[in-house]
């Protein structure tokens, strides 16, 4: 079939990212005898810089690793909420809702630090060597992506009245950045390069300590990985407890205008800063057709893939990939694993994982996939267990398709003069030569959700607003509790070894597209003797909005179905005559994947990125 491009190959090293500039970085780091881990976090960095309106250091990131001979792991890098974020303080403001914007609405961040337990664990370079190329893109100047002047003309109104310290850096010279001319952020490049002299300073000082005691050996091999380990736990705790932490808690102290038409300050403390670290987890996974699937636990919604494979029938069962029917099958599913993630999934112990995975419950829920389409929101009951939706759910089962109408899935945020906002994501993926292979989803942190930091040159984020007002539910506000997150990213094994890592940004999205780019490299034959990810990722994708989103105001669209014109004029015919409510988007508006792959039999490595949005790459040799 046509692609856009080839799928690249090599035995080098790949990368795949959702911006050419954090491609070319990791690749740098990979020439540079850097593994995928440094690469990654090199990559991570830059993306910040250079998709401020996706991501930024005080959002978060689940990173999906597998380390060459090793097992598949989740390093966690969402933030839970803080000590003093509860139900009856929110309430106790008047609010029925965190705010989507906002220091309300901001957990613990999380991201600088799974870059840096990555980076520590797994990684080789030091802390000033990943960080070089964010420092330079932030200090020398980059040129901007049309989407961040776009970002920041929707609120250009909310800073110039209420963020003054976003417009010093995001309206210089009083207009928005544009393309073609160079975008400078000098707060935030001195904010690292501050971090990188203290850190290494203070590794200093007690290398030179210990030596004194006569431990260690500071020439030794030994001796320089002790060096770049304690500089990257000095970075930590000056994150944690110096004058990163002095400045995000002085943001937080600010009143400031958010989504609810008032001005309120953040909950967040020092303690709550200090308190956060990055950990690992085992991936939550199925097993499909000789492959296994590894993603995050329920406190995200990766499961929800899981789900939406085991309701699939056998592979020689599914119609023919593309058709109205395996449109309408995929859709169908799709609904009926969203109603378990907004019934059961959330930061909790007693999540029914296994038993909405088992092959039982699953056979039952394929059982309510009938001919035409559900305009339901129907959670299941695994092990017998009632479930509980959320009066929002509730009341957009009763208001039905009115809630809205549904938007093609571009991938970027959309953002309203007001300040309010539906925040999007980037993603990258990284395999090298020794085979470790890391897929990763930074998010939060928005220039359009916070205002800057004026010290650091980056706002704090707003993921609880993805936590619910309510008590009693999986994902209500709770004190210390992670709120589910949408951030998905994806590691792939057939026959038990690591062979592909995946992801997009998108939000509820997620999982749709991923889906349909998962089942096109599983179904479709390979090319040049590796995975078509190319032709996966260039195929038409679509996405529905029949459960409750996670994102301010929180809205859902029964029935709804938004699909590229590309799919064809008789799979959107058989689509509306089977009872969706379809809206025809462009040609190249669904998913932003990216992608990388090992075919462990000969080494050879394979990328491929998203042609839409003219800013994805993937680069390798």
């Amino acid at each position: 079939m046509f692609t856009t491009r080839p799928t690249l190959q090599g035995t080098f090293g790949m990368v795949s990212t959702t911006h050419w500039l954090a491609s070319q970085s990791a690749m740098a780091v990979l020439e540079e005898d850097g593994n995928a881990y440094d690469a990654a976090v090199a990559a991570g960095f830059v993306l910040h810089v250079v998709e401020p309106h996706l991501n930024g250091p005080a959002g978060e990131v689940p990173i999906l690793l597998a380390p060459a001979g090793g097992a598949v792991q989740v390093l966690c890098g969402q933030g839970p909420a803080p000590a003093g974020a509860s139900i009856a303080h929110y309430r106790s403001l008047g609010l029925d809702a965190v705010p989507g914007t906002g220091p309300l609405a901001a957990a613990v961040p999380g991201a600088f630090d799974a870059w840096m337990v990555l980076l520590r664990d797994h990684g080789t370079r030091s802390l000033a060597e990943v960080l070089k190329y964010a420092i330079g893109y932030a200090a020398d100047g980059h040129p901007p992506v049309e989407n961040v002047g776009a970002a920041v003309t929707a609120v250009r109104e909310l800073f110039e009245k209420e963020w003054p310290t976003s417009a010093a850096v995001y309206l210089p010279d009083g207009r928005p950045p544009r393309a073609g001319d160079l975008f400078r952020n000098p707060a935030l490049a001195a904010t690292w390069r501050r971090l990188v002299t203290e850190a290494e300073a203070e590794a200093q000082s007690d290398a030179d300590a210990e030596a004194k005691g006569g431990v260690g050996a500071a020439g030794s091999a030994g001796g320089a990985r002790s060096r770049r380990v304690r500089e990257i736990e000095a970075a930590r705790r000056i994150w944690r407890e110096g004058f990163i932490a002095d400045a995000l808690i002085r943001q937080s102290g600010r009143p400031t205008l958010d989504t609810s038409g008032s001005a309120h300050v953040g909950t967040l403390t020092h303690a709550d800063l200090a308190a956060f670290h990055a950990h690992y987890e085992a991936p939550a996974t199925y097993d499909w057709n000789g492959w296994t699937l590894c993603k995050a636990g329920p406190w995200s919604q990766g499961p929800s893939l899981l789900q939406q494979l085991a309701l699939l029938p056998g592979p020689d069962e599914l119609p023919a990939p593309g058709s109205t029917e395996y449109v309408h099958l995929l859709i169908e599913g799709c609904k009926l694993a969203m109603a378990d993630r907004e019934a059961w999934y959330g930061d909790a112990t007693d999540v029914p994982l296994a038993a909405l995975l088992s092959p039982e419950y699953s056979a039952a829920r394929r059982t309510l996939i009938g001919e035409r389409a559900s305009y339901e929101l129907r959670p299941g009951s695994p092990d017998g267990r009632a479930p509980r939706l959320c009066a929002a759910a509730t009341a957009g089962i009763a208001d039905g398709y009115a809630m809205g109408t549904p938007q093609p899935g571009v991938g970027e945020p959309t953002v309203a003069r007001d300040g309010r906002t539906r925040g999007d994501t980037c993603h990258l993926d990284v395999v090298d030569r020794w085979g470790n292979m890391v897929a990763a989803t930074p998010s939060g942190g928005w220039l359009q959700s916070n205002p800057v930091v004026p010290e650091l040159g980056f706002p704090l984020g707003t993921r609880l607003q993805m936590t619910w007002l309510e008590p009693g539910l999986p994902a209500s506000l709770t004190p210390g509790r992670r709120p589910r997150t949408t951030l998905t990213p994806s590691l792939a094994l057939c026959d038990g070894v690591p062979v592909l890592a995946f992801g997009t940004p998108g939000g509820d999205q997620q999982d749709q597209w991923q889906l349909h780019f998962f089942l096109g490299v599983a179904l479709r034959e390979q090319v040049r003797g590796t995975l078509d990810l190319q032709g996966a990722i260039d195929a038409p994708h679509w996405h529905n909005d029949s459960f409750t989103s996670s994102f301010f105001p929180r809205g859902m669209r029964p029935g709804s179905v938004t699909v590229e014109d590309r799919i064809g004029a008789d799979v959107i015919d058989g689509l509306r005559a089977r009872g969706h409510h379809v809206t025809v988007g462009g040609p190249w508006s669904e998913g932003r994947l990216c992608a990388v792959a090992r075919d462990p039999r000969t080494g050879i490595l394979s990328a491929a990125a998203n042609p839409r949005g003219m800013q994805g790459y993937a680069v390798g040799r």
